[in-house]
């Protein structure tokens, strides 16, 4: 029996990697975003919202704030 399996519903690859300063972990990171597509950065968005509002315990049909985006031309 798998003790993980309830904590860890999909498989991932995980990579650890050291650095020489918060600052270096930093600009990693951005590199590391900026190279994913607009889908999977909204897709990792997506996931982070889920998560925190399971933490919080906000039901997932629970109603969230509306925003109309409008774009104008000057």
């Amino acid at each position: 029996m798998d003790v993980h399996a309830n904590i860890w519903p999909m498989k991932r690859d995980v990579m650890l990697r050291r650095f020489a300063s918060f600052e270096d972990m930093k600009l990693e990171s951005y590199r590391y975003w900026r190279a994913q597509p607009a889908f999977k950065r909204l897709d990792a968005v997506a996931e982070l919202n889920a998560d925190i509002q399971v933490l919080k315990g906000v039901p997932a049909d629970a109603q969230r704030l509306q925003r109309t985006v409008r774009l104008l031309k000057r």
